[in-house]
């Protein structure tokens, strides 16, 4: 006999349904969704019945019901709450609440293509308005499948502009986490405007921007079909939403004392920031001296102040990595109309494995994606293992080889590794 899993998601403004029908020959998944703002009670009962015509089965065939509990928008949690115990009541069914930022970590880790990635902790931010933000941590137990997850911290709520000092006083001291690897930031409270300030790294950690999403109620789905299976189910009257910010309306003097939700975090402790006064800047003629420099130090065949000129005369995208007044890295992109192509990227051997590079890699694949391409392409020998090691992680895969690419001396060449990566992907999904 299968398992019927009825999923609610309303913890923002996309009202969404999932109905997973899980079987011997298989799972199928039925979704729903409607982008609104204060229609969510209408629509969802709706929206479940029509599920419920596509997959063939009634009401009284399903074995429990699931919803997001938050943290989200105030009116949207008790919706999905209260209607998943209504149908919980009437049908005889356990409850089986989730976690808005678990079925983030879940979505973003679906996302992925490489392993490194996949396993990777998640740091969770969804948008709590007011310039504010949820955070969660989540590291996977199970990778593979990414339905299992320990929470290595509980919803908070802080400053969107405290979450890189948060990571930097944190990152490490999370219980049953690995001393170090790679941390993706993730979730709809991931703007702009946070992703350029995040260090690159914050002690053995590099740090990387994942997905930019809201909680689906496909993902919550998936695990409270997990939850179900672990015998995780709840009694209607026990289920309740999440609620992380209790109050709304503060005035202004309390809003200057650090009051804005329940629980905030504390103070934030000081701690060392690899990229203090560390920043991107377009590379102009007055920084060419710098530049050529780093790249002589770095390159076996290095490009000449002639080429780096021809570059910025054509348009490419160049930047440098500033420390104070000091160059320590460049990058230049070329933009084709389907692609961005990573030309040269390179930090100074004194700056190298402080987080220049990544810092740098990212600023690229922003630039990229807001230009609307799909895409961005290097090439790499690959005797280089430092550097497919480093692009790796970031979430490059082997695209193609370009046979005798690169000069080694003496009239020999090397192939070429195409490396890429997708960008658009990581987009906000509709």
């Amino acid at each position: 006999m299968g398992s019927h899993i009825l999923a609610l998601e309303t913890s923002s403004s996309r009202c969404g349904v999932a109905l997973l029908c899980a079987g011997e020959s298989g799972e199928r998944l039925f979704t729903a969704a409607h982008d609104t703002t204060g229609e969510h009670a209408e629509r969802l009962l709706p929206m479940v019945d029509e599920l419920l015509r596509q997959a063939g089965i009634g009401r009284e065939q399903l074995s429990a019901v699931g919803f997001g509990q938050g943290p989200g928008g105030f009116t949207g949690l008790r919706v999905a709450c209260a209607v998943a115990q209504g149908v919980a009541y009437a049908l005889g069914i356990p409850v089986l609440p989730i976690e808005a930022p678990l079925a983030l970590a879940l979505q973003d880790a679906q996302s992925c293509a490489s392993g490194d990635d996949i396993a990777a902790l998640r740091v969770i931010v969804q948008d709590a308005r007011m310039g504010e933000v949820y955070l969660s941590v989540y590291r996977p137990l199970a990778a593979a499948s990414g339905l299992e997850w320990q929470q290595l911290q509980s919803p908070l709520l802080l400053d969107a502009g405290d979450v890189a000092g948060w990571l930097a006083g944190h990152a490490g001291s999370w219980e049953g986490a690995a001393s170090g690897g790679l941390l993706r930031v993730a979730g709809d409270g991931l703007s702009p405007e946070l992703e350029a300030v995040l260090p690159a790294c914050v002690g053995n950690w590099d740090v990387v921007a994942g997905a930019v999403l809201r909680p689906s109620a496909a993902a919550v789905a998936q695990l409270a079909l997990a939850a179900w299976r672990r015998g995780a189910g709840l009694a209607p009257e026990q289920a309740a939403p999440v609620y992380v910010r209790d109050k709304v309306a503060y005035t202004t003097r309390e809003r200057e004392q650090g009051l804005g939700g329940n629980p905030r975090a504390g103070a934030l402790q000081a701690a060392p920031d690899v990229r203090a006064g560390l920043f991107i800047r377009p590379m102009t003629a007055a920084h060419l001296d710098e530049v050529v420099q780093i790249e002589c130090a770095v390159q076996s065949f290095p490009w000449t102040r002639g080429n780096f000129q021809d570059a910025l005369q054509a348009g490419y995208g160049a930047w440098v990595a500033q420390a104070g007044d000091r160059v320590v890295g460049f990058c230049i992109v070329m933009y084709a109309p389907d692609v961005a192509h990573l030309l040269l990227i390179a930090v100074a051997p004194e700056a190298q494995r402080k987080g220049v590079g990544a810092r740098l890699l990212r600023h690229c694949e922003r630039e990229a994606r807001a230009r609307e391409l799909p895409s961005l392409i290097l090439e790499v020998r690959p005797s280089n293992r430092n550097a497919l090691d480093f692009y790796m992680r970031r979430g490059f895969g082997r695209l193609s080889v370009r046979k005798d690419y690169y000069p080694v001396g003496r009239g020999e060449r090397e192939d070429a590794w195409v490396l890429s990566k997708a960008l658009l992907t990581e987009a906000l999904d509709a």
